[in-house]
């Protein structure tokens, strides 16, 4: 579906580029000694002026800071006030490109082609009324009226409902048609004073109480009544012209402990249902998810550095929290070592876009991905085309955009659906060529690290060390010279999701 969109834009863009270069060539063609003579006049000037009067300056100060800082500067100089950028940051960080699984072979056979394979997973399974999907891959938090618009919410609601996964409201209004729509629906407990009713919160199969994201933080989001008008406020209960503020805390959480009872009252009022935290990754995540487990939560969602939104300060994008992997490998750690690991259900999200990073995250402990910018490129599909090249597609997709009537609700719900699909096949087949039916069964001595930092961050070995199944010395290390072989990295201590089928080998 990506893989469509991007080619859409790309011919249209290919198709402008064209026309242009044609115009170009009959001007060069017919007014050949014209051009000729004002190409020779620029080329003599570019050439012969000092820096300062130069237009080559351009490029040499472009080379030396990044186009994108120079843009957002500009905006800052145009506006004055806090800029906002969609998407989420385009740092590049440490990503699970670093981590290759092993497949099946002869030591261990690889499965049958047609072999099912079992990707149900359950969101707190000591709750009263756990959570079961059909897949682990959820639809991520997108606000109705904050964020994205009306026919967005539903074409998410039908499109998970269809592979049987779970969307989220995000901190935006209530919809009763997403409701109605969705099989399952997560609903995120805001700090704003909107959707909090029992008779809304009881409707909900997991409460998801928002602590902080990772593409803004824990800061406040203010939205002028420009930027939010018509029914959203109605479902919000906020006043025409009223500035719309969802604070930095909630008003329950004066102090660590009062998120107690928080979520006994949630869990008493839902009768049940999964309550969980979604916490922004920091460098002190282990003290944070302290807190959590004190507060005898059923799941934490987990929000990288790398997550995006409908608009967030380049400041709270760039430099701010811990990178996906990071975070992952920590928590994972952490609630071992806590021993709830079993008992705490493990989601993360930030920056998922393909199939393999979403295996990866689970065979290093994560119950569940949720992804956000990739649906709404697969949502859009060839309805980018609508926007382009005039318009950014995010006009067909935000609450406020100018063309989001043109989108189309029922086309975006089947290509979504589409996209889920071939999505979980392929991890399938990858979870075949492991030598594996099931997804619990998946786990992080299926990986291998390519480089020293990636293995330092995950516990994952290199792939250069030898692996022995007999269980002796390393074949590959020098008799007699124990000083001189290097330490292998410690792998740190993961669930045990299912039969691992080389101790079984180790051990015959």
């Amino acid at each position: 579906m990506q893989t469509s969109l991007i080619g859409s834009f790309l011919v249209s863009i290919a198709g402008t580029l064209l026309a242009f270069l044609l115009v170009i060539g009959m001007v060069v063609i017919f007014f050949k000694p014209i051009t000729q003579r004002l190409f020779a006049m620029f080329m003599k000037k570019l050439m012969s002026e000092r820096y300062p009067v130069n237009i080559w300056e351009m490029v040499t100060a472009l080379t030396r800071t990044n186009p994108i800082k120079v843009m957002e500067n500009s905006l800052r100089a145009a506006s004055g006030a806090i800029i906002e950028r969609p998407f989420g940051s385009p740092r590049k960080h440490l990503s699970f490109d670093g981590l290759i699984f092993t497949p099946a072979q002869l030591a261990v056979l690889p499965v049958h082609e047609d072999e099912n394979v079992d990707l149900e997973v359950t969101i707190g399974p000591k709750a009263k009324k756990p959570m079961t999907l059909q897949i682990p891959i959820m639809a991520g938090a997108m606000g109705y009226g904050i964020g994205v618009s009306e026919k967005v919410k539903i074409a998410m609601a039908r499109g998970t409902a269809a592979v049987g996964t779970a969307t989220n409201t995000g901190e935006g209004g209530f919809l009763p048609e997403e409701r109605n729509l969705a099989k399952f629906l997560i609903l995120q407990y805001n700090s704003g004073h909107w959707s909090k009713q029992p008779s809304i919160l009881n409707q909900a199969d997991a409460i998801e109480i928002h602590i902080g994201q990772g593409a803004t933080a824990t800061a406040a989001s203010i939205i002028p009544p420009e930027f939010m008008p018509g029914k959203a406020r109605q479902v919000m209960n906020v006043k025409d012209g009223e500035i719309v503020v969802i604070p930095s805390r909630h008003q329950e959480i004066n102090q660590p402990d009062d998120l107690i009872p928080l979520v006994e009252r949630l869990r008493s009022v839902t009768g049940g249902v999964p309550i969980g935290v979604k916490l922004c990754a920091s460098a002190k995540l282990e003290a944070d998810l302290e807190v959590a487990i004190r507060a005898n939560v059923d799941f934490i969602s987990l929000d990288g550095s790398q997550a995006g939104t409908k608009g967030g300060p380049p400041i709270l994008e760039d430099d701010f929290g811990l990178p996906t992997l990071f975070a992952l490998c920590r928590a994972v750690r952490y609630l071992n070592q806590r021993g709830v690991k079993d008992q705490i259900s493990l989601l993360v999200g930030g920056g998922f876009s393909n199939p393999g990073e979403c295996l990866k995250a689970l065979a290093l402990g994560a119950d569940g991905v949720y992804m956000g910018t990739a649906l709404l490129w697969a949502m859009t599909h060839e309805q980018v085309t609508k926007a382009i090249p005039w318009e950014p597609p995010t006009q067909l997709t935000f609450y406020p955009g100018e063309m989001a009537e043109q989108f189309d609700e029922n086309l975006a719900a089947r290509h979504l659906e589409n996209f889920f699909t071939s999505f979980v096949e392929e991890m399938k087949l990858g979870i075949r060529a492991l030598g594996k039916t099931s997804l619990q069964q998946v786990q992080a001595e299926d990986l291998a690290s390519l480089d020293e930092w990636t293995s330092k961050v995950t516990g994952i070995p290199l792939a250069t060390q030898a692996y022995d199944p007999l269980g002796g010395p390393d074949p590959m290390e020098p008799a007699g010279d124990t000083q001189a072989v290097p330490q292998k990295p410690t792998s740190p201590t993961y669930p045990q999701k299912g039969k691992n089928w080389f101790d079984y080998f180790k051990k015959k």
